[in-house]
């Protein structure tokens, strides 16, 4: 009976396998992450690929001598066995990223300051660091009670510092309570 089993490659060579996989009549689905279109396209899970085929009829054997293969991915010597409703999910998936042009986008560098506009720390700054990978989370930088702290959020939920959110950052009680005016040694602090 066919049935989907997950093959374990040697680094890099998930398409070289497919490819061989394919000549020699077996069928083969590796998920390629669709990416912008000015960066490569990456496998999914890399070093890995799905293979539709009927191993007890054919033998474990018939798998084993591909180039770049290392193993056949199993539990208790048993080859594991990958559920259709798993590969067709996974398919579908791929396919509705690639109809929306890729993996969503954004136009922040590392180093720029940003604002976080939603969530539990919305309202404070931070300084992008970068992607978590092919996801729609970032790490920024920010300073809170009194130290700089990484935290992770979706890239949805930033948008660029402007000077506004300086001045703002910037605006200080002016009154220690009771009309007692506050002086700060630096001049340039907007007080209300």
């Amino acid at each position: 009976m066919d049935a989907w089993y997950v093959l374990y490659t040697k680094p890099n060579s998930e398409t070289k396998v497919a490819r061989t996989l394919t000549v020699r009549g077996f069928e083969s689905f590796l998920p390629l992450l669709p990416t912008r279109p000015d960066e490569r396209i990456e496998p999914l899970f890399p070093t890995y690929i799905f293979v539709r085929c009927d191993l007890e009829t054919l033998g474990i054997a018939s798998l084993h001598w591909i180039p770049g293969l290392r193993h056949i991915v199993g539990f208790a010597g048993r080859p594991a066995v990958v559920p259709d409703a798993a590969i067709e999910y996974l398919d579908a998936e791929l396919r509705q990223i690639e109809e929306q042009g890729g993996l969503p986008t954004h136009s922040f560098q590392p180093g720029d300051e940003v604002v976080i506009e939603e969530g539990p720390l919305a309202g404070l700054r931070g300084i992008f660091q970068g992607p978590l990978g092919p996801a729609e989370r970032v790490k920024i930088l920010i300073h809170f009670l009194g130290k700089s702290n990484r935290a992770e959020v979706e890239v949805a939920a930033l948008r660029p510092a402007t000077e506004v959110d300086e001045e703002r950052r910037l605006r200080r009680r002016g009154t220690r309570g009771h009309g007692r005016r506050i002086h700060y040694a630096d001049a340039n602090v907007v007080v209300p």
